[in-house]
């Protein structure tokens, strides 16, 4: 089993430019990867919201809305499994998720637990965290999925011994990453697995370097550069 881990360019606000990104990145990876993974609410970009809940409400998508229901065909049209975060709307209520898309279907739809992806202290009760771990299984493996912050708040709540998957978004500066960051985020997943693969997207305003990283064990294995688009491939049989 293959995992993609698509380190694009993605724009706050600019939902369709988005999801061209994840269409070309899918033609990219048909037939190289069994699931292509984007990082935390890559479908809005990260710093969509602006904490005015009736403008926020618009921006977020909910499952069954026609961008969800496209990359479900995607999937089918180009046999690649997707996983993805995005700003979720559940009724009056907000959430930081995580879909996962194979063949059409959703395997999981994953909803953050900590509170660290929205400015909280702005933010009233249409804001929410989910109450549940990710997890799920794809060609008869576990899975454990994991948002960002997860890892810092509370990494034991995601302990497995099974792969984990860590989409984030983190715009550190690159003397930042380079000195110290990619080995310190290295050591945190090591927390809650042996093998974390961990995708970051690209932004420009403001500044992201992106990244897609395989660790094991606390160390780096596999990374991609930072600010080149591309796709970081784990032959998960040959790794875990």
């Amino acid at each position: 089993m293959r995992i993609g881990l698509a380190s694009f360019a993605c724009r706050n606000r600019d939902v369709p430019f988005n999801m061209s990104q994840i269409e070309r990145a899918m033609r990219e990876a048909q037939g190289k990867v069994d699931l292509l993974c984007f990082g935390e609410a890559y479908l809005q970009g990260f710093d969509s919201l602006c904490w005015d809940y009736a403008v926020d409400k618009a921006m977020a998508l909910e499952l069954g809305s026609e961008t969800i229901c496209q990359l479900r065909q995607w999937s089918k049209a180009y046999g690649t499994a997707l996983l993805t975060g995005y700003i979720e709307r559940e009724g009056e209520c907000l959430y930081s998720s995580c879909a996962v898309i194979e063949d059409g279907e959703l395997l999981c739809n994953y909803r953050r637990i900590t509170k660290g992806w929205k400015e909280y202290w702005r933010t009233d009760e249409h804001y929410k965290e989910g109450s549940e771990t990710g997890k799920f299984t794809f060609h008869n493996r576990e899975i454990r999925l994991a948002l960002c912050g997860d890892l810092w708040d509370c990494p034991e709540k995601f302990k497995t011994e099974h792969l984990l998957i860590w989409p984030v978004y983190v715009n550190f500066t690159a003397d930042e990453w380079n000195s110290r960051e990619m080995d310190a985020y290295a050591r945190q997943a090591s927390l809650a697995a042996e093998h974390v693969l961990m995708v970051n997207p690209i932004d420009y305003e403001p500044q992201n370097h992106g990244g897609s990283f395989y660790f094991r064990n606390g160390k780096i294995i596999d990374r991609l550069p930072f600010d080149q688009e591309g796709i970081l491939v784990v032959d998960v049989d040959d790794a875990v």
